[in-house]
């Protein structure tokens, strides 16, 4: 870039240049030999927002976006666990599947794209935060993060459609990331997830984390359901899978759990309604944002295909309402914002929105459910 940057993000700069540059293959080539300690040398948050900002310069600025306050009670004497959920649409079915008929292929590219992703991650310095179709973890999330104090965990789809994709990065899957100054991690599991018996496509990962601050134990997940219309007993079974599985880990809800995904369901779907009447005591956190606090957003997804526009609610993050509150959440953007064609586009790298939830622990843990 033309502009100078002095020596304090040089450095940082060619870090950022690195995930840019080069096939795929010489990318996690260099990626797993490169010493532990070029890794781990921690970057400051806003020097890595500053590079993306020049990345970015001829695109427009970010959409403002606001937290709406829901706390109906006395404040927590914790800092909230800041938890963000993001599909943030895979760089190969992005380019090559998806068909983003008003999207110019400009704005996907992966240079930029790579930025305005991270320069969201940056804006809402989320604890936690669960991504699905990552693509480039590797070359890109694994490296920065770690060096932001990320803990990372990825689990890829067995067969991901991102390898039908010519010149793919690799397969795409779910990823985890936690502060390891907040949180230690007591437990992790991978989970494949299956539907009638049958080892299915999709992944989840789920995670026991100790709060450093209170003590207090909490299992965190992530997952990204079967996708497309005519697959919803399918999604139903996968979603069962996952709730025997986390009964399993959170010992029946004794431990707290926060669930993160792309459930690629809209609320009226089986799969919903087995998540909201589940033994474990489930909500759905962005309910809250509705006058009544019952009903979900109108969408977290918006786009333009060749068959049409589809505009669905089909990410959420679930929550142990008897132990967790959620203190605010983040609104979402508005028609206006979005603009008529939709998603992804210059002003914003995925086709869907963004969550984040500002958690606390209930001060009576003992409560009955």
């Amino acid at each position: 870039p033309a502009c100078s940057m002095g020596n304090s993000t040089s450095r940082l700069y060619s870090a950022l240049a690195k995930t840019l540059s080069g096939s795929a293959v010489s990318q996690h080539q260099d990626c797993l030999e490169q010493p532990d300690s070029a890794r781990l040398d921690p970057i400051d948050p806003k020097d890595l927002l500053e590079e993306c900002q020049i990345v970015l310069q001829k695109r427009p600025p970010r959409f403002q976006r606001d937290f709406v306050d829901l706390k109906k009670n006395a404040a927590s004497n914790h800092r909230p666990i800041r938890v963000m959920q993001w599909n943030i649409l895979a760089q190969a079915l992005g380019e090559g599947k998806d068909n983003f008929v008003q999207c110019p292929m400009e704005a996907l590219k992966w240079e930029e794209r790579k930025c305005l992703i991270l320069e969201e991650i940056l804006a809402y310095k989320p604890d936690i935060l669960c991504l699905q179709e990552v693509d480039h973890y590797f070359d890109t999330f694994e490296p920065l993060l770690s060096r932001l104090g990320y803990q990372c965990t990825f689990f890829p789809k067995p067969w991901s459609p991102c390898l039908d994709v010519e010149q793919n990065n690799g397969p795409d899957g779910c990823a985890l990331f936690f502060l390891k100054d907040r949180f230690e991690l007591i437990n992790s599991a991978n989970i494949r997830l299956t539907a009638m018996k049958l080892k299915t496509n999709q992944v989840a990962i789920a995670q026991t984390l100790k709060c450093n601050e209170t003590g207090r134990l909490f299992c965190i997940a992530v997952t990204h359901l079967k996708a497309r219309t005519g697959w919803e007993r399918f999604r139903s079974a996968q979603g069962c899978d996952l709730l025997q599985n986390l009964k399993s880990i959170t010992q029946g809800a004794k431990i707290p759990l926060i669930i993160c995904g792309d459930f690629n369901a809209e609320p009226t779907e089986e799969v919903y309604r087995e998540f909201s009447n589940s033994s474990l005591n489930l909500n759905s956190a962005y309910k809250l944002l509705s006058p009544d606090g019952q009903s979900e957003p109108p969408y977290t997804t918006w786009k333009i295909r060749p068959s049409g526009e589809c505009r669905h609610t089909l990410d959420y993050i679930w929550y142990s309402q008897h132990a967790l509150n959620v203190n605010s959440a983040l609104g979402l953007l508005t028609e206006e914002q979005i603009g008529p064609n939709r998603l992804p586009s210059f002003n914003y790298p995925s086709d869907h929105l963004s969550l984040v939830c500002d958690f606390s622990f209930n001060q009576d843990p003992d409560r009955l459910l």
